[in-house]
């Protein structure tokens, strides 16, 4: 039976992730920068098993049943104790717990676009960002960026021409803190001003924050959220990083209107986030597991950067360039203009034994540069770091 007969138009706009792809065919003789993964090692293991025992005995049933759409009121609780500690003010009503970050952004795309919206979005921007709005078919439009995140200055401009032309601008879609893929961080001035064209034009401000927990070299920023006066920013955040990623758990802060918004559209999704992994995160912020954990992760990632920084500047050849994050996981790399990073990525698994994603599906434009990658530093071991990138130098300089 031919079933592409049967399938939706829609089904047309979507498109497998690069990264997803990419992990299928990765074997375990080969050293991938290519997940965003965190390290094993700064799962709380221990801590979680314990969690895991005393909420199956402390709410026995309740948390193996099903819960509320908008998230066990315990969990939300903590999560907004967990927000006013990085600046946030919010109550449970401002707050909807999701599986992931990532059904939050499934979720902006049912409840605010279709085929006439416009999202303006950094370029480039996060992947499976663009594949989970794709299939509404909106308008991308992409602002570019420079070591200090987007260039504000062109967002007024593009807003205005929008604008002029009655574009139906939805939101600004950004990830402002150790950015998804660049690891730049926008700061405090251009978020200011970022916001101040957002009140002067009326737009939804959409900010993804699953990196802003992971800061080094003392680099000191202001949530969009924190700076929020008009209940204009939707903030996305994740336990993913922090806690575990096996267990997708995300949330939304925003104002009640827009959760109430968030829950109807959940509901057709899944009902509702698992119970039992949400009473599991709550205990695991009442007891301080998660605060007293992410200083730890913060050294260590940092030290991985360093290494990972450090092994480019003693392989890469003359030509290539890269950029220097601020925290979070990835680092953005240029290489010549000849070379196709997708081209070689073949090569570089089969050949040299090395993984990365391509960065041309970070980019919202139809004809995207060719010659980006993004390199994940948090997963893999220092070992690994060094041999790894010298094994992607060689790849290279074969193709220069």
């Amino acid at each position: 039976m031919d079933v592409s007969k049967l399938l939706a138009g829609r089904t047309a706009y979507m498109r497998s992730s690069e990264i997803r792809e990419l992990l299928k065919w990765v074997t375990a003789d080969v050293i991938s920068f290519g997940g965003g993964m965190p390290d094993p090692s700064t799962f709380p293991t221990e801590d979680i098993a314990k969690i895991t025992a005393y909420v199956l005995e402390t709410y026995g049933g309740k948390a193996l049943q099903y819960g509320p759409t908008d998230g066990v009121p315990e969990l939300k609780e903590e999560l907004a104790k967990f927000a006013e500690s990085n600046g946030i003010k919010a109550s449970s009503d401002n707050i909807i717990v999701t599986v992931g970050s990532q059904e939050a952004l499934e979720l902006l795309g049912r409840l605010f676009l279709d085929e006439s919206s416009v999202v303006i979005t950094e370029n480039p921007t996060y992947i499976a960002a663009l594949q989970s709005w794709r299939v509404y078919r909106p308008r991308l439009v992409g602002i570019p960026m420079d070591d200090h995140g987007m260039r504000t200055d062109v967002l007024e401009e593009q807003v205005k021409r929008l604008r002029a032309e009655g574009a139906k601008i939805k939101f600004i879609y950004t990830v402002p803190t150790a950015q998804n893929p660049t690891g730049v961080t926008l700061p405090d001035e251009r978020r200011r001003h970022l916001l101040e064209v957002a009140e002067r034009y009326d737009l939804l401000v959409v900010e993804d924050d699953p990196y802003g927990y992971f800061i080094f070299d003392n680099t000191v920023v202001t949530r969009l959220k924190a700076m929020d006066k008009s209940g204009r920013v939707i903030y996305l955040s994740t336990a993913s990083k922090i806690f575990s990623p096996g267990l997708r758990l995300g949330w939304v802060i925003a104002e009640p209107e827009i959760i109430r918004w968030f829950a109807l559209g959940k509901q057709a999704l899944n009902l509702n986030t698992p119970t039992l992994n949400q009473y599991m995160l709550a205990e695991g912020l009442r007891r301080g597991v998660i605060q007293r954990n992410i200083p730890n992760i913060v050294s260590l990632y940092k030290r991985k950067r360093d290494a990972m920084l450090a092994a480019l500047e003693t392989y890469m050849p003359k030509g290539v360039a890269w950029t220097r994050p601020s925290g979070g996981m990835f680092i953005w790399v240029r290489v010549p203009e000849k070379i196709d990073t997708k081209e070689m990525l073949q090569d570089a698994v089969t050949k040299y034994k090395v993984a990365y994603v391509p960065g041309h599906g970070f980019f919202v434009d139809e004809n995207p540069p060719r010659n980006t990658m993004r390199l994940n530093f948090t997963y893999s071991s220092f070992e690994q770091i060094d041999e790894g990138i010298r094994r992607l130098a060689n790849a290279i300089k074969e193709r220069i």
